[in-house]
């Protein structure tokens, strides 16, 4: 199987996956979250008709432990396929989601964006999406820092991200145990046209740059 074969292959891997992902993002927010909110509203009913105490304060424990049940399931919705993403773009998503991951990790995001955004396909403004999630999610699971910089280049012909942390970084020989994210990382730019580099240093952190050409007017 030559080179092309295998992209394709992969590229349609990756799009079904995406839609999947998209369909239990639907589910989670508009079927599992909404069926909890009726059970909440019904619970807050009992309860405002309850007069015996215990009673009463147990009902409300429900109430409360529904309530953040419902928050999770709605930023977990948004994690997996945040609407921003396709009505909005990259930007606005991206934008959304590092607030999304500040106050899930604790760990302060310094957003830049340079240049005028340009509009980017579907396809490739997921990928770009996908590689930069799961930078942060590496940051957060072996840097063991408390704060990332991501800084967006827009050109008239290519998109530029590069993302740095200060963390404990790694050396080459460390890189078995995040290889499998990471290639699967360099995959998916390699998909849009664009390419990832990685680059670490022991005490100095890691940082990770993306490329995506950009298609002209």
């Amino acid at each position: 199987m030559d080179v092309k074969s295998k992209q394709q292959i992969s590229s349609y891997i990756i799009a079904s996956q995406e839609e999947e992902i998209k369909r239990i993002a639907l589910d989670l927010h508009e079927g599992v979250g909404q069926n909890l909110y009726s059970i909440l509203t019904g619970l807050q009913v009992v309860e405002s008709g309850t007069k015996e105490p215990e009673m009463k304060n147990y009902l409300h424990e429900m109430t409360l432990l529904i309530e953040k049940t419902i928050q999770e399931i709605r930023l977990l919705s948004v994690e997996l396929h945040p609407p921003a993403l396709t009505t909005l773009g990259l930007l606005p998503a991206m934008k959304s989601y590092c607030k999304l991951y500040t106050s899930t990790f604790g760990i302060l995001v310094d957003f830049k964006s340079t240049g005028e955004e340009k509009p980017i396909p579907e396809r490739n403004r997921i990928a770009v999406f996908r590689v930069c999630q799961e930078a942060f999610m590496n940051i957060a699971k072996y840097a063991d820092t408390s704060n990332v910089k991501i800084n967006f280049v827009w050109k008239e012909d290519e998109l530029t991200i590069s993302i740095r942390d200060y963390g404990k970084g790694f050396q080459p020989e460390d890189f078995e145990q995040h290889s499998l994210g990471l290639e699967a990382m360099k995959e998916r730019m390699l998909l849009t046209g664009g390419r990832c580099t990685i680059s670490s240093k022991i005490g100095e952190g890691t940082q990770i740059k993306l490329s995506l050409p950009l298609m002209g007017d």
